[in-house]
């Protein structure tokens, strides 16, 4: 759309009408046109009073009978109306004298409200009113009901009324052509998909016929929301494969796994499993090109995901190239880092370990260990993308539980290996699987890898749901499954976002629990703990110096004990089904058969079926799709992530089938008519597309 006319040019929007409507993101016709309808009205049909139902939202006509004002707890106008089938009673809290004597007896009026049934009969409360011409016949329809009402999403001091009168003059120079709406997809495309041209489906959206079904509309279904939706999600992956061919532009060392390598895997307990392997390869293939990998490697929990980043890691040491590998938590930092440390030491290679927590005499030695090349890999939590973190030679970046950061903080990571228009391999990790609709748009810039496949002797882990009532039971479970030897987990959780509640849950859990089982031993483990407490207490689980281990969700990730083979989880409603996939991971690593307990406290229909679907499956993809229906896709992803993932009308869950059409769209689109590809993310997108300059 050309903006030669301002919001200006419409009656009624002066300085302060601009205010309100930036509020709403409007600043120019076009953003005007693209704010939709949140639901829609039919006021096209006058109802007798008779057939009225309570919850109708309905249009009515009749002669007031009785006008008063009643004193109560509160002042309020009561007009009686009615009409040959019967009458309801127009209840207002708000109103002026002006009112009150413009609803005088014998008036007639057209009332819209939805209908609730009051202490006499049915009633309005402060209904849309207007006075109409008393004739012997009912007056037909005005002009504005001859469409749907649309509903439309509004700020203080800009109601419904005053927002549809910018609409229709809106609307009415489009239809007269007197503003131009630029179609960006091409008539082949159009013709192709049976889709309505642009303006073709604002007109509908904005002024629906009275015989459209509402609910069409209202769940998107109708021909000209799928037009829109079409579009907003081809210009969300068009920003993605923009921002991926951007990229590769850019110039990455090229790595070449070497001696190093086969003596890791000489050197490993266990044979890698057949989905390792083809992983693997497929990264090898890509850092072995002189431009940057962009891979996401998913894997459910307890795949061996950890093992393929540091087969990757010795590609670049081989070369002559540092490595970085970061992890949301500084227990899953910690641990990676022992573990590679560890693996390292037989081939002689050196591993620094980053995190905020360090003592500064420690992180000046860390530092200048990464700065002067003296250290090969690097572990870590988010203080690796800290301002004085630098490297001699960074060839790799691996982000582990790539949804707990944002892409910003991804990039930030990557431009330490900058050396001109040299940039790093990316090797991406999630141990939370996503359905496959949702990783084509959220991840379109990235190659996906998926680690299908669990190492062999690895046994289902029996997942039990139990009521708080059955507490002191399932603490005799605890002793019984100590007493032989065995070691547990007994996870705290708490509503509220407060770590300092959860870890005063945790400690109160411990004593509870100590006072009860005193011939065990048992350690807690939470967040606010020093690192080298948290790192002492670990060890000592996982050298079989504690049989039961209190913790708060930190232990949600990584934590790697064979021997534990029983964990509970407290409150476990209060959970999503991905958290409580992970900390069920924590057991079930061993040869032994392990029981996680599920136990909650109350139970609403949705927390049901989440404890459900834990009961019935321990596929992390299936309960990835499941989540998905349950929660949508912004909570899957995690909020940080989803900063191109902010749409004005498409849905990923409600949509997927669409996603799909998209994605084969999109490469075509690329191809043949690029021209459209900036103006769509333009439109759609804005400066959101633009957060990830490369």
């Amino acid at each position: 759309m050309t903006e030669a006319n301002s919001l200006r040019s419409l009656k009624g929007v002066g300085p302060r009408m601009l205010e309100r409507l930036a509020k709403l993101n409007i600043v120019s016709l076009s953003d005007l046109l693209f704010h939709l309808p949140l639901r829609y009205q039919d006021r096209s049909r006058i109802r007798a009073f008779g057939s009225l139902r309570p919850g109708e939202e309905v249009l009515v006509e009749g002669t007031v009978d009785l006008s008063e004002i009643k004193f109560g707890r509160r002042r309020m106008l009561l007009v009686q109306i009615s009409d040959a089938s019967g009458s309801i009673l127009l209840r207002f809290f708000h109103f002026s004298n002006q009112q009150k004597q413009q609803l005088a007896h014998g008036v007639r009026l057209r009332c819209f409200a939805e209908v609730r049934r009051g202490p006499q009969g049915l009633e309005m409360v402060h209904p849309e009113y207007r006075l109409i011409p008393d004739t012997s016949e009912p007056e037909g329809p005005s002009e504005t009901d001859k469409t749907l009402t649309p509903v439309y999403p509004v700020t203080e001091g800009l109601h419904q009324i005053g927002l549809r009168k910018l609409m229709t003059q809106l609307i009415e120079y489009l239809a007269q052509d007197k503003i131009q709406l630029t179609e960006l997809l091409p008539p082949t495309l159009l013709a192709e998909k049976q889709m309505p041209t642009l303006k073709q489906a604002l007109l509908f959206i904005h002024q629906p016929p009275t015989d459209t079904r509402i609910s069409d509309l209202q769940d998107a279904r109708h021909p000209a929301y799928q037009r829109l939706i079409f579009e907003e999600l081809l210009a969300h992956y068009l920003s993605l494969r923009q921002l991926r061919y951007r990229m590769q532009q850019h110039v990455a060392p090229v790595l070449k796994a070497g001696i190093h390598a086969q003596h890791f895997i000489d050197a490993l307990p266990f044979v890698l499993t057949v989905a390792q392997q083809r992983v693997y390869a497929e990264i090898e293939k890509d850092i072995q090109q002189p431009r940057p990998m962009q891979r996401l490697v998913q894997g459910d929990v307890g795949s061996g995901k950890t093992v393929i980043a540091v087969l990757a890691a010795l590609s670049a040491v081989e070369q002559g190239y540092q490595a970085v590998i970061m992890a949301p938590t500084e227990i899953l930092a910690e641990q990676h880092f022992h573990n590679i440390e560890h693996w390292m030491k037989a081939l002689d290679i050196q591993v620094t370990w980053l995190s905020g927590k360090l003592k500064a005499a420690q992180r000046r030695e860390a530092l200048a260990e990464l700065a002067d090349g003296a250290s090969q890999i690097a572990v870590g939590t988010h203080a690796l993308f800290q301002n004085e973190v630098c490297f001699a030679r960074l060839g790799l970046v691996v982000v582990d539980e790539q949804h707990r950061f944002g892409v910003h903080q991804r990039l930030a990571l990557r431009e330490k290996g900058r050396d001109g228009n040299r940039y790093p391999h990316q090797l991406i990790m999630t141990a939370t699987p996503i359905p496959r609709t949702l990783s084509m748009a959220a991840y379109a810039d990235l190659d996906v890898s998926v680690i299908d496949e669990l190492p062999p002797g690895r046994k289902p882990v029996e997942t039990v749901v139990l009521p708080e009532s059955r507490r002191d039971e399932i603490v005799q479970r605890v002793h019984r499954a100590c007493q032989k030897g065995k070691q547990v987990y007994w996870v705290c959780t708490l509503i509220e976002e407060s770590e300092a509640l959860q870890c005063q849950a945790a400690e109160e859990t411990a004593q509870q629990l100590q006072e009860a089982l005193s011939d065990i031993k048992i350690a807690l483990v939470h967040g606010r703990m020093k690192a080298a407490e948290k790192e002492a207490v670990m060890q000592a689980f996982k050298q079989g110096g504690i049989d039961l281990l209190v913790a708060t969700t930190v232990i949600e990730v990584g934590v790697d004990v064979a021997n534990a083979s029983l964990m509970i989880i407290e409150n476990a409603e209060r959970l999503g089904l991905a958290q409580l996939h992970q900390l069920r991971g924590r057991v079930g690593r061993g040869e032994q058969a392990s029981v996680c307990v599920l136990m909650y406290k109350k139970l609403s229909q949705q927390a049901r079926e989440r404890l459900g679907v834990m009961r019935e499956t321990s596929d992390g993809f299936e309960i990835a799709r499941r989540d998905l229906a349950l929660r949508g896709p912004g909570e899957i992803l995690g909020t940080r992530q989803t900063g191109l993932l902010q749409f004005k009308i498409a849905d990923l869950q409600r949509d997927q089938l669409l996603v799909e059409q998209v994605a084969r769209v999109a490469d075509r689109l690329l191809e043949n008519h690029s021209s459209c590809t900036e103006a769509l993310i333009e439109r759609w997108t804005g400066a959101a597309s633009r957060f990830a300059d490369v």
